[in-house]
């Protein structure tokens, strides 16, 4: 049953209460402080310090300070008055229960508050930080767009100015053409004459040669489209190949390897849905392995926080069961907080998977080692 301490002293200005409790040797970390409207409790053991106050105070802005072996409350008043006493008198302990059941039930109710404060806050922030990231992108986009629409006009303008300048030069050659044109139309009609009367006795021939070149032309065209091969008729081809489940050939295949790839995306797979897990959303990427964690609950153990190695130990089985070390660590832990079918537990997992690959030699090892005291490997 723990000591209550007597020996304190306060005092009071009309808007605050100093209050200074001796640790009689007491180490400071172990010193739990918890603080309401109307109640005051300080636990070091195997001391016990309670204190139904007088009149409410304002817990949010009151503070406490540790060290040189005492510890100084500052408690704010809610109203200016002078109190006749720290503590309420003539309290019995029906009242005492209630008072105490309200405090913890007011100190839930705060937490609640602040963590869905927190978790508000946070949808907040992402929500925030989305909407920035989407007005971002879309100024790229238009960013984007204009220059697409700036290159599109610029190349509008140089096929436009390619264009006429080549209806120009068009029409620089026309007039040159035509300008030659009349120049040799007199000598071509002189040459004419000539022929038309060196050519009178054949008149009536010339017309007949030109119809049988003609009608050889027509006869050709016909040979040539009779000849014209018909369009392939369409078809489809079937291909079968040998089913194989494994991503490699046969040929390149081993057993061993296959096992090991398998059991390689396996733990990946479980790594990746751990961020579905509630205890892995606030870890980082190299948090999420169970070496680190092994370490980190290595580190928990030396500094005697049982209770957050057991959790960190528990996080890295659930990454990878394959890990016996694990199950020791975590059994040394509950031996520690006196959990001992816990550790029976965990030391008889770590005793089968040790049996899965070791030899009797290393298992006899095993059983000397769990007759001494455990240590963190």
């Amino acid at each position: 049953m723990p000591l209550q301490v007597c020996g304190y002293s306060w005092q009071q200005t009309p808007t605050a209460v100093f209050l200074s409790l001796p640790l009689r040797g007491v180490c400071a970390r172990d010193a739990d402080v918890f603080c309401t409207e109307n109640y005051l409790k300080v636990n070091f053991p195997p001391f016990l310090f309670e204190a139904f106050l007088y009149a409410p105070i304002d817990d949010g802005s009151s503070k406490a300070k540790i060290g040189n072996d005492a510890i100084v409350f500052t408690l704010h008043k809610k109203e200016a008055v002078m109190w006749e006493s720290l503590s309420v008198s003539g309290v019995d302990k029906e009242m005492m229960q209630r008072i105490r059941e309200k405090s913890i039930l007011q100190a839930q109710e705060r937490a609640k508050e602040a963590t869905e404060a927190k978790a508000t806050a946070r949808r907040e922030d992402q929500k925030y930080t989305l909407n920035v990231m989407m007005k971002i992108e879309e100024e790229e986009r238009k960013q984007i767009e204009d220059m697409k629409e700036n290159e599109r006009r610029k190349a509008t303008k140089e096929l436009e100015a390619w264009k006429e300048h080549q209806r120009k030069a068009g029409g620089q050659e026309g007039a040159q053409g035509e300008e030659k044109a009349c120049c040799r139309e007199k000598p071509a009609g002189e040459r004419r004459k000539s022929e038309q009367k060196s050519l009178r006795g054949s008149w009536t021939w010339r017309p007949r040669a030109a119809a049988g070149r003609n009608s050889e032309n027509i006869f050709s065209e016909k040979l040539e489209e009779a000849h014209v091969p018909a369009p392939r008729e369409a078809g489809s081809i079937e291909v079968s190949f040998t089913p194989r489940a494994f991503p490699t050939a046969l040929r390149e295949s081993q057993a061993a390897w296959e096992e090991e790839w398998l059991h390689k995306q396996a733990q990946a797979q479980k790594v990746l849905n751990a961020d579905d897990v509630p205890e892995f959303r606030d870890l980082k990427e190299e948090e999420k392995s169970p070496e680190w964690l092994k370490e980190k609950g290595n580190k928990l153990f030396a500094t005697e926080n049982y209770l957050a190695a057991v959790n960190a130990y528990s996080l890295a089985i659930r990454l990878n069961n394959k890990l016996p070390l694990l199950y020791l660590n975590r059994a040394a832990c509950h031996l520690k907080l006196r959990n001992l079918h816990k550790a029976i537990e965990d030391s008889s997992k770590w005793t089968k998977d040790w049996c899965a690959f070791g030899t009797s030699d290393q298992i006899g090892h095993h059983h000397l080692c769990t007759a001494v005291p455990w240590s963190i490997i």
